[in-house]
């Protein structure tokens, strides 16, 4: 097996993304996609992902600095503006296995994608021990000052933003996909497509504005 199948093989987690060249000697200016952003400091052979049809490729990272909540790296050969500008939009990432041991009770965000998400106790189920299915898992809304959402794809075409907070959260497996939670009444009501007459309502009231 080639180099190139072996790192194809492989599961990565991407943990910044190029944003822009940043300086004159082929420095790019990287959003930060790790809660451990002291890794960069003593972090040398790295892998950047420029697009995710291919594998990652193996590349020296000569220095970096961190940089406004930002990260400015520099890698080998990568020397000018123009050199830099190609790696926008570029991954860098690392094997799944070197993530940063968590806390038994703690999850990556990212793993949380793809898990199917049950309600377990839902209020109008006329069994209280039923539970009901309410979709994948799309996307994971990081949040500063709130629980981050959970974007879930439902299973009759409606998106609905479900906060990930602990006070809702019973188990998670993630061997088996599977996220179950206790959602308090009314919740996905409240994050369910408006109806006809309700668009209508709302674009009125817009209308209507000076």
């Amino acid at each position: 097996m080639t180099d190139s199948e072996q790192l194809a093989k492989q599961s990565w987690v991407s943990i910044a993304r190029v944003i822009r060249p940043q300086g004159r000697r082929g420095e790019v200016l990287a959003e930060v996609l790790t809660d451990f952003p002291e890794r960069f400091a003593a972090m040398r052979n790295s892998f950047l992902q420029r697009r995710k049809s291919l594998p990652p490729e193996s590349i020296l990272l000569e220095q970096s600095w961190l940089h406004k909540g930002k990260v400015v790296l520099k890698f080998a050969g990568v020397d000018s503006i123009s050199a830099a500008e190609v790696l926008r939009g570029a991954e860098v990432v690392i094997p799944a296995a070197e993530r940063v041991a968590l806390d038994p009770d703690a999850v990556y965000v990212s793993d949380l994608i793809g898990c199917q998400l049950v309600d377990m106790h839902p209020a109008d189920a006329p069994v209280p021990e039923r539970a009901q299915s309410v979709g994948t898992v799309r996307e994971v809304i990081q949040q500063a000052e709130s629980a981050d959402l959970l974007v879930v794809a439902g299973a009759d075409g409606h998106e609905y933003e479900i906060p990930f907070a602990k006070a809702y959260l019973l188990r998670i497996d993630l061997a088996e996909r599977r996220l179950e939670m206790n959602l308090p009444p009314g919740l996905l009501e409240v994050n369910a497509p408006l109806n006809e007459e309700e668009r209508r309502a709302r674009q009125g009231a817009s209308e209507s504005q000076p």
